[in-house]
């Protein structure tokens, strides 16, 4: 038996999922916790000390302890967006500025549907009987993901990062088509493996990878409705053969499709 003893720099408290009624707005307090906010839909508009944000759908948001922050304004009906309170280790307050993840306090997502799935398993794992270290280890993947969105962003002058993006956004709108590395290539006018390249290294994922992830995560979307089967979800996602969408979705998710429809069809909602 392999026994590892493993130490974490932060500590979960807890987290939940915001949905706007249209009615109420913020309220106001002051933390002794951090706090991340990933708004999923709509705009939230949100007073930090003297400082106002707003936080659109696909960016997130880092509340900072000891400082009052209130809501500005109602919130708009269409409002949905994630939260989750978290302390960090004596150690890491210390060397915050040297820590290894630089963390903006307000920024867009390079994959919002990716960091929408990591909220969803931390809500998942939350309502186990016994904690688990997983909740700890969700949140510094979600920390990892606002941190490399912004390094991205940084970067996107670059021109190899640049062509990169246009591929991403490519995905983003082609993924229900027949596309591959080589399609890719051949419309942004530049050498196959020369993008595979610079998207490995902007995404840290194949053309391949990211190609799977984007169908993946529409069919996540499709699989929590009940007017579509298997196969038209896997078709609506760019697939076309139902057992090769079985086996890509579980290789990304870890479940079956079905497995996925069980677990999901049912939103967790509570307040922030």
């Amino acid at each position: 038996m392999l026994e590892l003893s493993i130490t974490l720099p932060i500590r979960v408290q807890n987290g939940g999922l915001f949905i706007s009624r249209g009615v109420g707005s913020h309220p106001s307090r002051t933390l002794h916790s951090w706090e991340v906010i990933f708004v999923e839909k709509g705009t939230l508009a949100i007073r930090e000390e003297e400082n106002v944000f707003w936080v659109n759908a696909g960016e997130s948001l880092i509340l900072w302890p000891q400082r009052r922050h209130v809501g500005v304004g109602e919130f708009p009906a269409d409002l949905k967006f994630y939260w989750l309170h978290f302390e960090l280790t004596p150690s890491l307050e210390k060397s915050l500025h040297q820590s290894v993840l630089m963390l903006p306090q307000h920024t867009g997502l390079s994959d919002p549907q990716y960091m929408t799935g990591l909220f969803r398993q931390f809500l998942h794992e939350q309502e186990n009987v016994h904690r688990s270290v997983a909740l700890e280890c969700i949140l510094l993947l979600i920390l990892q993901q606002i941190s490399a969105s912004a390094l991205s962003e940084r970067a996107a002058d670059n021109p190899g990062i640049a062509l990169a993006w246009k591929a991403r956004q490519m995905i983003g709108t082609h993924f229900h088509l027949p596309i591959s590395a080589s399609v890719l290539a051949k419309e942004l006018h530049c050498n196959v493996d020369y993008l595979g390249r610079v998207y490995r290294r902007a995404f840290r994922l194949t053309l391949t990878e990211a190609i799977h992830r984007q169908r993946v995560r529409a069919a996540e979307k499709l699989l929590v409705g009940d007017s579509l089967s298997l196969k038209e979800v896997a078709e609506q996602c760019g697939f076309h053969d139902v057992g090769y969408f079985r086996q890509i979705f579980r290789k990304h998710t870890g479940i079956t499709p079905a497995a996925w429809k069980r677990r999901y069809c049912k939103e967790h909602i509570n307040s922030g």
